[in-house]
């Protein structure tokens, strides 16, 4: 196996392959990368038991500029070549790999010997046998996993929260997150309707890995679903995930129907406050910020007391303030998340007791994103 491959562009193709490698891989051979040299142009592959992905670096990609002189396999370890490549000092590096599976690696007065171990023994990727393919947009996507993928469970207690519930029917997407504390809901509708139902759950992280790999991807993105399996194609790239088994709690029950008390905010002027107010409640065992509605003064007040540090008291702008009276505690951190997902619109925060849970929408598409907060009872 030999060929020569420009630098830089060789890295932006390993690092997305590198997302699916683990440092505490179960076998050895998945602690490194695989490479498959064949005359149409060269394959890396990373794997872990969540995740997999597989890029094609093809003999057409100019920038690349990748010559092949003898096709071949091997896996390298994915740390040591990863940084060795990065550091190496010229625009252009070649390597080379014996009969032993050893490569040999040129950049410049450059040179590096590493031992790679036999491809042979690499595990196939998954095979999806899919009914049918949908397609979405690679700015819409991420935005769906952003906003939803924060209300996951991060705890193995109960491992079906850990991942983000997908519903496919007809021309609509349903996401859905929910960790018991804080749920987040968006519904999308499809281009095209899809003649298959589907209901499966993905691991957040897996979902996390794909948002930072489609970064300003605006392209349609390819969406395979088997029984266990699902998989993204971004252009040469292809993103395989394993999915969680189980059946999802019914989320649709948690959200009220309906509120005592409506406060209209602008988004990032309302996270400033709670950013400004959890500086004291970070410091405090509970982590507990207050929220004071007074519909008949017209005045929405912010509370935060820290007995070890102090206390503050900020007196809210906002645009709407409809209903009853109301105090209602919660976790900052949650809303903090559940703000940030909304961008630079204007919120709507619904209300109906002090110890049921609220609601947040943005106030011009209402319904089709949801984010909802349980409260904290206080003594």
């Amino acid at each position: 196996m030999k060929f020569s491959v420009h630098r830089t562009a060789f890295i932006q193709y390993l690092n997305d392959v590198q997302r699916a490698i683990s440092s505490k891989a179960a076998l050895e051979i998945l602690s490194g990368i695989k490479l498959d040299l064949s005359e149409d142009g060269l394959t890396l592959t990373g794997s872990n038991s969540d995740i997999s992905i597989e890029t094609i670096i093809s003999i057409a990609d100019e920038k690349a500029a990748l010559n092949i002189e003898k096709t071949g396999r091997v896996v390298l370890p994915a740390r040591f070549f990863n940084e060795i490549v990065k550091k190496l000092p010229e625009d252009t590096m070649s390597i080379e790999v014996n009969d032993r599976f050893q490569a040999t690696i040129k950049s410049g007065s450059a040179e590096f010997t590493i031992n790679g171990l036999d491809p042979d023994d690499y595990p196939h990727l998954p095979e999806i046998d899919s009914r049918e393919q949908l397609t979405l947009p690679g700015d819409i996507l991420k935005q769906v996993i952003n906003q939803t993928v924060i209300a996951a469970s991060k705890q193995e207690t109960r491992p079906i929260l850990t991942g983000i519930h997908l519903a496919i029917k007809g021309d609509q997407l349903l996401a859905v997150a929910t960790d018991s504390h804080r749920l987040s809901q968006r519904k999308l509708n499809l281009a095209t309707a899809s003649e298959v139902d589907y209901d499966i759950i993905v691991p957040a992280q897996s979902m996390n890995e794909l948002a930072k790999m489609i970064g300003e991807l605006s392209e349609d993105i390819e969406i395979q679903i088997s029984e266990n399996q699902i998989l993204f194609i971004l252009g040469n790239t292809s993103f395989y995930s394993r999915l969680l088994e189980g059946n999802y709690p019914d989320t649709e029950r948690l959200i009220p129907q309906s509120s005592s008390t409506s406060l209209e905010v602008n988004a990032p002027e309302f996270l400033r406050a709670i950013e400004r107010a959890s500086l004291l409640s970070h410091e405090g065992r509970n982590n507990v910020v207050k929220l004071a509605l007074q519909a008949g003064s017209n005045q929405a007040t912010l509370y935060s007391n820290s007995p070890e540090v102090g206390n503050v008291e900020e007196e809210l702008t906002f645009n709407k303030l409809e209903g009853n009276d109301l105090e209602i505690s919660f976790n900052p951190d949650y809303m903090k998340d559940a703000l940030r997902s909304f961008g630079q619109s204007e919120v709507v925060l619904d209300f109906t007791l002090p110890l049921r849970p609220f609601t947040l929408v943005p106030s011009e598409s209402q319904g089709e994103f949801i984010q909802l907060i349980t409260p904290v009872r206080t003594i």
